[in-house]
């Protein structure tokens, strides 16, 4: 047996280090090496590092650092950054100390037929997930995850880039090579955080991943990079690359990858398909860069079919964030949902859901549409019973609500949140562990619907102005077209008015 050998050096900093004399990773940039325990990994740079490379890797892991994972916090960022810690210097090359990923991050299953592709223990590499094809023809089913959980993947990448842009900060290579997610927790955390860009100081060092390019960089890419006409990568071309990895994540197709065919040259085809003549392959007016689904692999189906699962079907709240970045923002960077946009609509989003009735359902939850008789887009299950819906109001004024253009999906076991119960409460970073706790939930019994209170205090029944009804924690009120329940008396507190939904 080979002995390994340990080098030992120390960081720029003067903390030791220790790492396995074995390149455990090569990419384009960067050879990795593992700790001794393997907790952390050391990345060093195949090319020399010029002064002003320096100064934004100590920046990234020292002011950076500190004003984003050691603050107020940053232990919650700590899960969603794989954010290096230290700069090392070893015989004349330039490191970085990276924290090792968490486990769930690795694949456990691997793809099919006893891993056949040998990814077991692998990176779990957001491409595996983005597509169609990939998740059909390749992944174990115990890989795959749901659609609840891929809205919840997107819920923290928009957290996350939000984070980076309130800094003052851009990625420059969001991708699905740069976000590794887990589909069956939910997680998500976006690597390679020592190329990030600081606008007006720190350059970037590559253009972005093909596929997440803006088409405003790839229009410019001929130019010099210091030409003033140059577009480089920006919070504004995140913003489009967070936008293509909701889609992605979401509908498992590319939102510009279509069939029309621009030039016959193939790399003059893919600049104006990604760049110049960009269409959204649902634009509503503009049907020339469809996808056809004569041309689509069975296992890209029904996916790649725009008709039968249009991006629509992402619900109310999503959907014109979509024709935002994919139709006035694709080529006008300043039309772009926000991070903080994208964030805000998938937290409603998330609670708009419903699970769906078969239970053979690969996707499991599917976003209500405020149909009278919803039916799951995925499988084609119809929703069969009563279902009610929350329709949520707050108070501005005392005895004065108005509507939060927010509403919550009622099935068993759902749970209410303080965030559902006082429109003060945002389920964020900042969340307190008390507002986390239930404070109800729903449950069907004798085909009736029931809200059980567990922890508020003002729980009561309003629907007659005239003898309202204290429901004390423990208790339970019923759910019935038009009831009114008041959650709290708090300033921010909601009232919630029931709307029931008959299925067929």
């Amino acid at each position: 047996m080979t002995k390994v050998k340990i080098i030992k050096t120390q960081t720029i900093d003067g903390q030791p280090i220790e790492f396995v004399d074995d390149i455990i990773g090569s990419g384009a940039m960067k050879d990795v090496y593992f700790s001794p325990d393997k907790s952390y990994v050391v990345g060093f740079f195949k090319e020399p590092q010029d002064y002003q490379a320096k100064e934004r890797i100590g920046m990234i892991t020292g002011k950076y650092k500190e004003s984003i994972l050691n603050n107020i916090g940053g232990e919650y960022w700590k899960n969603l950054f794989c954010w290096p810690t230290h700069v090392v210097e070893h015989n004349g090359q330039i490191g970085v100390v990276v924290p090792t990923y968490h486990k769930r991050f690795f694949f456990e299953h691997g793809s099919k037929n006893n891993d056949f592709l040998g990814i077991k223990g692998k990176e779990k590499e957001g491409k595996w997930f983005a597509s169609a094809n990939n998740q059909n023809r390749f992944l174990d089913l115990k890989e795959r995850g749901d659609w609840q959980n891929y809205i919840r993947i997107g819920i923290l990448l928009s957290r996350a880039v939000r984070r980076l842009h309130a800094a003052g900060l851009a990625h420059s290579d969001l991708s699905y090579k740069n976000v590794l997610v887990d589909p069956i927790s939910g997680g998500a955390c976006i690597i390679d955080i020592d190329g990030l860009v600081v606008p007006g100081r720190f350059p970037p060092d590559v253009v972005g991943t093909p596929d997440f390019i803006a088409p405003e960089v790839i229009m410019t890419n001929h130019l010099k990079k210091d030409d003033p006409n140059r577009k480089l990568p920006s919070i504004y071309t995140d913003r489009h690359a967070l936008a293509v990895l909701i889609y992605m994540y979401l509908l498992y197709r590319h939102p510009l990858r279509g069939d029309k065919v621009h030039d016959m040259d193939p790399q003059k085809d893919e600049e104006l398909s990604m760049g110049t003549n960009a269409v959204f392959v649902e634009h509503p007016t503009n049907t020339s860069n469809r996808i056809k689904t004569a041309n689509a692999k069975p296992s890209e189906l029904p996916w790649k079919d725009t008709a039968k699962i249009p991006y629509l079907v992402t619900g109310p709240y999503l959907s014109p964030l979509f024709r935002s970045a994919f139709i006035d923002g694709l080529h006008d960077p300043m039309k772009r949902p926000t991070a903080d946009d994208w964030e805000v609509a998938l937290v409603k989003t998330i609670d708009l859901i419903q699970p769906c009735q078969n239970q053979s359902c690969e996707q499991k939850w599917y976003v209500f549409d405020n149909s009278t008789k919803p039916t799951c887009p995925f499988c084609g299950t119809p929703y069969k019973g009563k279902l009610p819906v929350l329709n949520l109001y707050s108070s501005r004024k005392e005895g004065q609500f108005r509507p939060d253009n927010h509403r919550l999906m009622v099935y068993t076991n759902q749970s209410l949140f303080q965030w559902h119960t006082n429109r003060n409460v945002v389920p964020n970073e900042r969340i307190s562990d008390m507002q986390k706790k239930r404070e109800g939930y729903f449950v069907l019994h004798n085909n009736v619907w029931y809200l059980v209170n567990e922890r508020m205090n003002d729980l009561m029944d309003v629907t007659d102005t005239n003898n309202k009804k204290v429901i004390p924690p423990g208790g339970k009120v019923e759910l019935t077209e038009g009831k009114q329940l008041l959650f709290s008396k708090r300033d921010g507190g909601r009232l919630a008015v029931v709307q029931l939904v008959e299925g067929r």
